[in-house]
């Protein structure tokens, strides 16, 4: 993912401390019911397709432009599938961030899938029982794509 200016311009002047970022995920459902996924090229690992928000920008509309910026696929949000936490990271450079993730299930309207970035270096529909090795929480986003269940959320007890 790449770093937003925004981000940069932060990080100058709160150096490597823990920054809390929103982010938005895209879980894209074909008509066949296939998922739309980017080999990463910072990790070379299969993920969902994802991002940062500009100052101002609409989660949903976020979704919509990483999905084309990453993919080429032109799609349209449906509503939000999950909001949840991430782990604390701690990047190679020091940096350590949290992210607030919303994720929405979305639907493609036109394009091929294709490398439309260099944040990505691959990029394909696949069957959900041919799915590239994932992590849990991508899985669990997509389970939760899939199900007519309410937004999920974690709540704390109290």
């Amino acid at each position: 993912m790449a770093t937003p200016d925004f981000i940069h311009t932060l990080r100058a002047s709160a150096g490597h401390q823990l920054l809390w970022i929103p982010g938005v995920t895209a879980v894209v459902l074909d008509d066949a019911g296939r998922i739309l996924l980017g080999q990463r090229a910072d990790n070379h690992e299969w993920a969902l397709i994802g991002g940062i928000p500009d100052p101002g920008e609409q989660p949903a509309d976020c979704a919509v432009r990483e999905v084309y910026e990453e993919t080429a696929v032109r799609c349209v949000a449906e509503r939000v599938v999950s909001v949840g936490v991430s782990r604390v990271i701690t990047y190679a450079n020091g940096d350590i961030c949290q992210f607030m993730d919303i994720t929405f299930r979305c639907r493609p309207v036109a394009g091929e899938p294709r490398v439309n970035d260099d944040e990505s270096l691959a990029v394909g529909w696949f069957a959900l029982d041919a799915l590239p090795p994932l992590r849990n929480g991508h899985r669990l986003r997509i389970k939760q794509a899939l199900s007519d269940e309410p937004t999920w959320f974690e709540a704390t007890a109290g």
